[in-house]
């Protein structure tokens, strides 16, 4: 599966990316630099973050499982 951006957030992190090279490196960087910039770390970053964003929901469901009946149990009574 490929990671991708939609036209709008792509366009947002390229201003962010461009801003933070002005103030941080005092360096301008073209649309065409900054698109490139956002292409190498989606590349680099997306498939490991994504990962490990579905490995901590995993865990995170596996929790609720294991303690589901601690949450919904309802003691049975003989009639």
């Amino acid at each position: 599966m490929r990671i991708q951006l939609s036209e709008e957030r792509r366009e947002l992190l390229a201003t962010a990316v461009q801003q933070v090279f002005l103030e941080e490196f005092e360096r301008d960087l073209s649309d065409f630099q900054a698109q490139r910039l956002i292409d190498f770390f989606m590349s680099q970053l997306g498939p490991p973050v994504y990962n490990q964003a579905i490995q901590d929901a995993r865990a995170h469901i596996q929790l609720k499982l294991d303690d589901l009946d601690g949450e919904v149990y309802e003691p049975e009574t003989p009639v």
